[in-house]
């Protein structure tokens, strides 16, 4: 029976992070269709939001036993840790804006040791041997990866600036959504932490999109950051049954229900491991759909990547011996 329930979670965890390498590419398509960084993230979030209360309501009305309901404060702790949703959302479908698919998935997977450094200050402990080694591998695989040895090629700073930031707050959700109310029913405790993801990406819209178009004040503040003003238009709803439901469906509705049902039965290591795959997926996807050219290099700097979480999340011996203990 257990083996049976690590297959089921391997298997949930592997569809999740499948479907959510995907997006970056439907993202960049919808780029392409003419929308904004802006109504992609409001559409994601929006209709994500509806589908995530449907699924709630039918949850709670057909469940048997009573839900459990999360305290105030876990419920604002909820709504905190979800603002970093918002956050990655932000950053990384602004990166991609600036760099391909294939480059900014592999910067958004520096959370790998990123989460290294983020543990290695809260427990006050520097990092085994192994850890810091898996993060010298990841590092070499990512300079391959994006094909910074050519000179040749020329990436915008801008795309590795937000897809860091990504990487950075992705980090703090995977820390967050592991340590947060995990008594809660999966799908009560996404909602609330979209609901926290949701207040970011409309703060957006209004500062980055209609906020400028009415206030002059605002217009000027966001011409400090950028000349480009092509933003500043009315809200293209056209998103909502074009873009929308994919990115709902790939982003913020299927990919955290699979991950929540699947990681309990894996265990952390294994599902580290089993989520990795969303990199190849995603650098698979920009290169049959968008056409984006990735040389062997870049494959074997991820390859060097998936390597090096795969040896930062098996299971030492000493770890082996207690579980057989156990």
């Amino acid at each position: 029976m257990e083996k049976k329930n690590i297959l089921k979670g391997v298997l949930f965890v592997g569809v999740g992070a499948s479907i959510y390498g995907m997006l970056a590419t439907f993202v960049k398509m919808s780029y392409k269709g003419g929308f904004t960084t802006s109504e992609v993230t409001t559409a994601q979030f929006v209709i994500g939001f509806l589908g995530l209360l449907i699924l709630n309501f039918i949850q709670t009305i057909t469940s048997k036993k009573v839900l459990s309901s999360p305290t105030p404060k876990e419920f604002k702790m909820l709504i905190l840790a979800g603002t970093s949703m918002g956050f990655t959302s932000l950053f990384y479908y602004i990166s991609v804006q600036y760099i391909n698919v294939s480059i900014a998935i592999v910067l958004l997977m520096q959370s790998v040791w990123f989460s290294v450094v983020v543990e290695s200050f809260l427990t006050k402990k520097l990092p085994n041997l192994r850890k810091v080694i898996s993060v010298g591998i990841v590092l070499i695989g990512t300079v391959l990866a994006t094909n910074l040895i050519n000179l040749e090629v020329k990436i915008d700073w801008r795309g590795i600036f937000w897809g860091l930031l990504a990487a950075a707050s992705f980090t703090m959700t995977m820390f967050t959504s592991n340590k947060l109310a995990t008594g809660l029913p999966v799908l009560r405790k996404s909602i609330i932490m979209l609901s926290g993801g949701s207040v970011i990406v409309m703060l957006f819209l209004f500062f980055a999109q209609i906020g400028p178009m009415y206030f002059d004040g605002l217009r000027s503040f966001y011409l400090n950051f950028t000349e480009n003003t092509q933003h500043i238009r009315s809200f293209d709803y056209s998103i909502f049954w074009t873009y929308g439901f994919i990115l709902a469906l790939f982003g913020t509705i299927i990919p955290p229900i699979l991950f929540n049902l699947g990681f309990p039965n894996t265990g952390l290591g294994l599902g580290s491991i089993i989520s990795s795959l969303e990199l190849p997926v995603s650098v698979t996807m920009a290169y049959v759909l968008l056409g984006e050219q990735v040389i062997f290099i870049q494959w074997f700097g991820i390859i060097l990547i998936l390597f090096a979480i795969v040896l930062m999340n098996l299971p030492s011996k000493n770890e082996l011996k207690i579980a057989e203990i156990s």
